[in-house]
């Protein structure tokens, strides 16, 4: 797409019919390209910057993302779509100034814009690989062909791959057979699982004290007491009235006539 350093000080962009937006003349023509090539707008940018910041615990590096664009602010509204950008020396990571991000593709396999991609996957593999318990551990190769397969479909269908999707392919990938809501409530549960380590043990001897202190009693065992008491009392009733009626059939026997024995004649 180019050949050399880029040098660029200005160019003018346009909102394609896809809502993104693309480079349409550039103040160095002689190593860049124009043709189909695309920048980041301001909204992509913050939506890039939210995708990165779970893979800040992983070894993101703020460098290697800050060395792979170039940033531009907007100097002047042209019409018809167009707008003049220029170039600016903020931060795209710091910076609260809404700016354009052109991937520095002068050398697409070797660039900081390639070094970018190469680093985003690594560090998605092992966010991927510590949320899910996977039979076998994703590779970085396993989730590059993936990606380089659905690419090529879109080139084959004459469709114009936008690098802000070329980035999000690789931030928002999951595997097959895993979703959105899978990568949220993993997310979730390590979130979780850190909250648990947080939390601080009670000492045995202010368990013991919070035991015994009958201030801390919950009603359900007060009436849990009062149940076994009036059980007790109800099991008292009935081995009293058990015993009323042994007397009663004792009394019955004595009223008998006892039966007579009869002897031979």
């Amino acid at each position: 797409m180019a050949k050399g350093i880029p040098q660029l000080e200005w160019c003018i962009v346009r909102l394609g019919d896809d809502h993104n937006w693309w480079v349409d003349e550039v103040s160095d023509p002689v190593h860049w390209d124009v043709d189909g090539l695309s920048i980041i707008d301001p909204r992509q940018v913050d939506h890039i910057i939210d995708l990165i910041d779970p893979l800040r615990e992983f070894g993101f590096e703020p460098d290697v993302f800050e060395r792979a664009f170039i940033p531009f602010r907007i100097a002047k509204d042209l019409g018809k779509g167009k707008v003049r950008l220029v170039r600016t020396k903020e931060s795209l990571l710091e910076s609260d100034e809404k700016l354009f991000a052109l991937p520095d593709v002068i050398d697409e396999e070797n660039g900081p814009y390639a070094d970018l991609l190469d680093h985003l996957t690594r560090l998605r593999v092992k966010l991927l690989n510590d949320l899910y318990d996977f039979e076998e551990k994703l590779t970085v190769d396993e989730v590059e062909d993936q990606i380089r397969e659905q690419q090529n479909t879109d080139f084959i269908e004459g469709k114009a791959v936008h690098l802000f999707n070329e980035i999000t392919a690789i931030l928002d990938f999951l595997p097959a057979g895993y979703g959105e809501d899978d990568e949220e409530a993993g997310t979730k549960r390590r979130a979780a699982a850190e909250n648990e380590d947080d939390i601080p043990e009670i000492e045995e001897e202010e368990d013991a004290r919070m035991k015994n202190d009958s201030s801390l009693k919950w009603d359900e065992d007060e009436k849990d007491g009062d149940e076994e008491d009036e059980k007790k009392d109800k099991d008292g009733d009935e081995d009293d009235e058990d015993d009323g009626e042994d007397d009663d059939e004792e009394e019955e026997e004595g009223d008998k006539p006892s039966r007579t024995r009869r002897g031979r004649r």
